[in-house]
């Protein structure tokens, strides 16, 4: 038998890491158990971050094939090095899973390597090289997720593949299609579209980023299809098959119009499922939904002394968002409960979303459309990008910023930008709604100039009927 531990976590992703953290400055022993050879979980290796080093350089061969307009002249045509670019996402992944290494022993965190299965009374079991059993006094679930198949189009990993594949493609493919409109499909859709592929964008619903304000969701539509992206709503893939060049999609619109549809190669990018392959969950006596791990809203499990975060997680009452960010808070409110601290429930209306695509989209708050679901009386003010000094200078006009507020108490509901820096942007509006910020305070707080953040303060003076650039 192990020594025993305080909190024993398992999983080591944005979720677990954290909670693992958390817990240890509040002098707590913990311990972390983690099956990958590496740290950090599926945001930091095959996740976030390798995907935003792929657009970060799409961002960039945007920047060189405009080099003319800029003044500035280089030689020759600007290619795409694929096998430079994968280094050199390989060099960011690297670094930061040593970061995280590094915190584990700066916090004296204990790393087990193996395959976690929980066991009763507090403990775990550990498979692998050197199979143990840890007791903890309390256990952290944190397993995150994988991405979901599709039962009409089989991944084989090489013509129809998943995110996990596509950050290391070993060549560009002259066309793929993606299936899913999300935030995974459209960052996707960025990349490859930017670095020559022919993209096709196929969604279900009758939107892309359904998710988004309805608004968001034409502006995309629209910039995505200036930059020649083939996107097809209401549309359904029934099949697929491998061919010695690719892949023939069988595809099926809502009003019965069938086709089909030659690529190089697919990827399947339908939503995430959870990973409890293999923990034993089930048998341990969690309650799961659809394979989530039911949870209340301080994360605590059907089992006294397992708690579970993250993307793994559902609620009774309402969707969980799947983001890295989301976990990373829920690990510390864990955290801080089981060391014996006061802890408040998380604002679900108040969690930022982020999408990265060309033009990027950040969000927080309602849309337009879940306010008046929600029975307020709405008003809403939207500035556009292209009114701005400073997206003119840097050449990015596309998109704008739009405010969902209230009547009766001003109150601000949700702010929702489309354009360039608005991952960036979103920040302020999630402050805002932290702070029960008034749409007036909004629209009162001086927005240096020249910035593209003027634009969230003109949209708040729209909302009031005063926007000065407009």
């Amino acid at each position: 038998m192990s020594p025993r531990y305080d909190v024993v976590v398992i999983g080591s992703g944005t979720g677990g890491y954290v909670a693992a953290v958390r817990a240890a400055q509040l002098g707590l022993r913990v311990a972390v158990v983690e099956r990958a050879p590496v740290l950090g979980g599926t945001c930091l290796n095959v996740g976030c971050i390798p995907t935003k080093v792929l657009l970060e350089h799409a961002h960039a061969l945007k920047i060189v094939q405009k080099a003319d307009e800029w003044g500035i002249r280089l030689p020759g045509t600007p290619a795409v090095d694929l096998a430079a670019i994968s280094s050199r996402r390989e060099q960011v992944v690297s670094g930061l899973a040593k970061g995280v290494e590094y915190l584990f022993r700066k916090h004296r965190i204990e790393w087990i390597r193996g395959t976690a299965r929980l066991g009763g009374a507090g403990d775990v079991d550990v498979l692998g090289d050197a199979p143990r059993t840890l007791s903890a006094r309390e256990v952290i679930v944190a397993t995150g997720s994988a991405p979901r198949p599709l039962a009409e189009v089989p991944v084989d990993g090489t013509r129809v593949i998943t995110s996990d594949e596509a950050i290391a493609l070993p060549s560009i493919p002259a066309s793929i299609a993606i299936i899913g409109s999300g935030a995974v499909g459209v960052e996707f859709a960025s990349i490859f579209n930017r670095f020559g592929s022919r993209v096709t964008l196929i969604e279900t619903m009758p939107v892309i980023v359904p998710g988004e304000d309805a608004a968001v969701s034409a502006e995309l539509a629209r910039a995505f299809r200036r930059r020649g992206i083939d996107i097809r709503t209401t549309t359904r893939v029934t099949g697929a098959e491998v061919t010695d060049d690719g892949v023939r999609l069988s595809l099926e619109r809502r009003d019965g119009q069938a086709g089909t549809l030659d690529v190089e190669r697919v990827l399947v990018a339908v939503g995430r499922r959870p990973v409890t392959d293999g923990l034993g969950a089930r048998e341990a006596g969690l309650e799961l939904d659809r394979g989530f791990i039911r949870v209340d809203a301080l994360y605590r499990t059907s089992v006294p002394g397992v708690s579970a975060i993250g993307d793994v997680i559902a609620f009774a009452d309402r969707p969980h968002p799947q983001l890295a960010h989301v976990a990373s808070a829920e690990g510390i409110v864990v955290a801080e409960r089981i060391a014996g601290r006061a802890v408040e429930p998380i604002n679900y209306d108040h969690i930022p979303a982020c999408t990265y695509c060309e033009p990027e989209i950040g969000s927080v708050g309602l849309t337009e459309a879940e306010a008046r679901e929600r029975g307020y009386d709405v008003r809403i003010g939207t500035f556009p990008f292209s009114a701005l000094g400073r997206a003119r200078i840097a050449g990015e006009t596309e998109g704008f910023v739009k405010i969902v507020g209230e009547t009766k108490y001003d109150q601000l509901l949700g702010v929702h930008v489309i354009g360039g820096r608005a991952t960036e942007l979103v920040a302020e509006g999630a402050a805002a709604l932290r702070l029960e910020s008034t749409v007036e305070e909004l629209a009162r707080t001086i927005h240096a100039h020249p910035t593209m953040a003027e634009a969230v303060g003109e949209a708040a003076h729209a909302v009031l009927g005063g926007a000065i650039h407009l």
